[in-house]
């Protein structure tokens, strides 16, 4: 009977220890340093002459902020909203190239929240597949939402970035 109860604390105790490194572990999304996996969008704009198309590895060369939301993700839907007023009222919209996708399930509902949210300009996105999408899975993005500023070769540099931050990593690069 002993010998069942030095193995039964043995196995709780390697397995508290395993529960610890586990959570030091980052539980969502790409590390830095990492390269950004590449993704092809579309908007959903049913005309096929004004449809814009955005391909991730197509704006290499240039430093790359991208921000993934949806509508009923509160957080990620106001840094996308002040991520996208910063881009537009500052210089900074001719040295990052801002590309916005949303999780949207509905494309009218996408449509709808960029509306009310202000957001203007040719890099917003809707992947209608939601949380199901290739770009939702390659990402790891299970855990939650977030944004990455990849530089000039699609290296991730930052991850869930604020305006400060982004303001405060280009002045860096004018110095």
């Amino acid at each position: 009977m002993r010998h069942y109860v030095k193995w039964f604390f043995v196995v709780l105790l390697i397995s508290s220890l395993t529960s610890f490194i586990e959570k030091d572990r980052p539980v969502t999304g790409l590390s830095i340093g990492e390269y950004a996996p590449d993704f092809f969008i579309s908007d959903d704009d049913s005309d096929e002459l004004d449809s814009v198309h955005r391909k991730l590895s197509g704006l290499r060369g240039n430093c790359v902020l991208v921000n993934f939301w949806a509508s009923y993700d509160a957080p990620s839907r106001i840094r996308n909203i002040e991520m996208s007023r910063a881009l537009n009222q500052t210089d900074a919209q001719h040295e990052v190239e801002f590309v916005s996708v949303s999780f949207d399930e509905y494309a009218s509902i996408f449509r709808e929240t960029i509306r009310k949210d202000g957001i203007v300009g040719a890099g917003c996105f809707v992947d209608t597949a939601g949380e199901k999408s290739g770009i939702f899975r390659k990402y790891g993005l299970k855990g939650g939402l977030t944004n990455y500023l990849l530089d000039e070769n699609g290296m991730i540099i930052a991850k869930n970035i604020s305006v400060a931050e982004l303001s405060s990593y280009l002045n860096k690069r004018h110095v």
